[in-house]
């Protein structure tokens, strides 16, 4: 495994790669979750390239940009292990060289702006520029993102197919702790008591999600209800949403599929979390 962080080696490597190539971009501090997208980055392609990244971009001023953990020799023992053939780790100044102010920022607006997007001014623009230039850096036939963040999966989408981008975006199943809880770097925030209670989110998301497959269309109801409960827990509810899966709007007659979306604060950490549903009466 090769671990660069200059983009001029990054694209060295590239050009020198035969067959297809699959990227994994993260911010490191890696868990299971991010070790399923490396098994199917290598599973469907002939070389992997990751890369660790803590994107000063999609962090607001009051978010935890420094205390974000970095733990990058444990991430290269996981990544070698895993067969990344390889690794780019940049630093700020290699990416943004020219600094912040007045960058080209690439934005999705019809999906940014919502969900996680409304709590979180700017964050998704963030995203959608680090890996517009990831995706440019390494030029990668595929790359794969992880299905519990879904409104960054569907940003994602439809900025690789609105600007006709070659790489094909993957998205890779949430992976859970035994209690339903969506593997993530920010579970380390929760103290033991509120990691007790932290998988109730998936609960009430599974809960809405049968009441649907058994034909419940009252999706109002069903999102206040679960969020009294959340906050009865202790959650501080940004939000619990039925949308149309594709485009993050409140269903209507054109919508083919459901996702359920919830984000809430627990302490510390901010959860989000999601799971599919069918449309009501389909």
């Amino acid at each position: 495994m090769e671990v660069v962080s200059e983009i001029r080696a990054l694209r060295e490597r590239r050009e020198a790669m035969r067959g297809s190539v699959g990227l994994v971009p993260t911010m490191g501090n890696l868990h299971h979750g991010h070790l399923a997208l490396v098994r199917e980055a290598r599973a469907q392609c002939a070389n992997v390239v990751a890369t660790i990244f803590v994107n000063p971009t999609q962090f607001a001023p009051n978010e935890d940009f420094a205390s974000y953990p970095r733990t990058l020799a444990q991430d290269m023992e996981q990544l070698e292990g895993a067969h990344v053939d390889v690794v780019f780790a940049p630093e700020a100044a290699e990416m943004y060289p020219r600094g912040r102010e007045g960058l080209t920022m690439v934005s999705v607006p019809a999906l940014a702006d919502t969900l996680c997007g409304a709590a979180r001014p700017g964050h998704f623009h963030g995203v959608a520029t680090v890996v517009a230039k990831l995706l440019h850096l390494a030029r990668p036939h595929r790359a794969f993102f992880g299905e519990k963040d879904w409104q960054q999966l569907a940003i994602i989408q439809a900025m690789a197919r609105d600007l006709d981008m070659a790489t094909q975006i993957v998205g890779v199943p949430t992976v859970r702790a035994s209690d339903g809880l969506a593997l993530s770097s920010r579970n380390q925030y929760l103290t033991p008591g509120e990691r007790d209670r932290a998988a109730l989110i998936y609960s009430k998301l599974c809960d809405i999600r049968d009441a649907i497959d058994g034909g419940e269309g009252d999706y109002a109801g069903l999102e206040a209800h679960a969020s009294r409960d959340l906050a009865t827990a202790g959650f501080k509810v940004d939000y619990v949403a039925v949308r149309d899966a594709e485009r993050l709007v409140t269903p209507d007659r054109h919508t083919q599929s459901l996702r359920i979306l919830a984000a809430a604060r627990l302490g510390r950490a901010r959860l989000i979390d999601n799971v599919g549903a069918s449309v009501a009466g389909s």
